[in-house]
């Protein structure tokens, strides 16, 4: 009885064809991004030299296609807000969000993946819009977000992949950058909702609750704070040996 309950409170396109090929993407772009490291490192490197470069090579290219077309839809994909009926207003079914001026230099239109038609990564946000619904539209605290994600952290964290693969000590320090930058994100991205009941937010089932918003988000938690504890631990090693030749040298 309790499964047959469960299964009737789960919304009708939960696992429709849009919703697997999303889910699918993120794994190709994990596989992607493990063979990246077969080829980059060699097969004696450390597990967490190995881990980092494939957590940062997902990070990277999940920010570049996957945020980057997030972006992409904000900027250039729009409809006349005056095509929308009451009904699609009072519905919820567009996101239209509280603005102080215009957007863009408009006041009448709706911006975002809503507006991106058939194209498969306006699809596959309004996915994800079924959880957070900023992210079917123009969410300016987001877009801020993802504008330093995509055009500073994307980069910083191909850097990383590209000093892991060459042994430079120097990736500890811009890891350390990119895992706080992404914590804080985190939480710049949520506190507003809790501040407000999480209105934004549907946490009426299990998928949309602990897979969409929990799981995928505190990805960009514990990930960083292992990669932080991993660089923070080399870098205190290295000073630790300076201190030690300090020592040596004054003794002497």
């Amino acid at each position: 009885m309790a499964d047959s309950s469960f299964a009737a409170s789960l919304p009708p396109d939960l696992f429709d064809l849009t919703t697997l090929i999303s889910l699918a993407s993120t794994l190709a772009i994990l596989g992607t991004a493990y063979t990246a490291s077969c080829y980059a490192l060699p097969s004696t490197a450390k597990k967490s030299t190995r881990a980092l470069f494939i957590w940062h090579a997902f990070d990277a290219l999940i920010h570049f296609f996957l945020e980057g077309s997030f972006l992409y839809h904000c900027f250039f994909s729009w409809m006349p807000s005056s095509s929308l009926t009451l009904g699609d207003i009072s519905s919820g079914r567009y996101y239209m969000p509280h603005l102080d001026g215009p957007y863009l230099g408009h006041s009448d239109r709706i911006y975002g993946a809503q507006a991106g038609g058939d194209n498969p990564f306006a699809q596959l946000w309004m996915v994800y819009a079924r959880a957070d619904k900023r992210w079917a539209g123009a969410n300016l605290d987001v877009i801020s977000l993802e504008l330093l994600t995509v055009l500073v952290m994307g980069p910083l964290a191909c850097w990383v992949c590209y000093d892991l693969a060459r042994g430079y000590a120097r990736a500890n320090v811009t890891i350390v950058v990119i895992a706080t930058a992404e914590i804080y994100g985190g939480f710049m991205t949520f506190c507003p909702e809790w501040l407000t009941g999480n209105a934004n937010l549907d946490l009426t089932n299990f998928m949309y609750k602990w897979v969409y918003l929990v799981f995928f988000n505190t990805l960009w938690v514990f990930i960083p704070a292992y990669a932080l504890y991993v660089a923070i631990s080399d870098i205190s090693d290295a000073f630790a040996v300076r201190d030690a030749k300090a020592k040596t040298k004054k003794a002497k």
